[in-house]
């Protein structure tokens, strides 16, 4: 069980298609900013996040510099998630690429 590493472009496609967004950054960071239609993936939410999500969906890992979401993405693959994928350059690199997809407060 593994995961792949995408760039931010593969990322935005991906999503156009379909794929859900899971941003491990802190509460705070994705406040102020995420990607739309993000859920916030923390360890305060996990169990409920490996309960309700679906597995089988495409998903998409987000931190700060895409580093984090390496972990995190190779755990949701453990964990039975067949679909995963770690973003390159995190979100700080999508708020430069994509300034204008961007979205604030806390979500779902």
């Amino acid at each position: 069980m593994s995961y792949t590493c995408i760039s931010a472009e593969q990322a935005k496609a991906m999503i156009s298609s379909g794929a859900q967004i899971a941003d491990v950054r802190d509460p705070a960071s994705f406040s102020n900013g995420h990607i739309p239609g993000a859920v916030a993936l923390s360890n305060e939410t996990l169990q409920d996040f490996l309960q309700d999500a679906d597995p089988d969906q495409p998903w998409i890992v987000v931190c700060y510099h895409g580093h984090s979401s390496q972990g995190a993405a190779s755990y949701l693959a453990g964990q039975g998630f067949d679909d995963i994928y770690s973003m390159d350059g995190g979100f700080e690199l999508w708020r430069q690429l994509f300034p204008d997809m961007i979205e604030t407060g806390k979500g779902e």
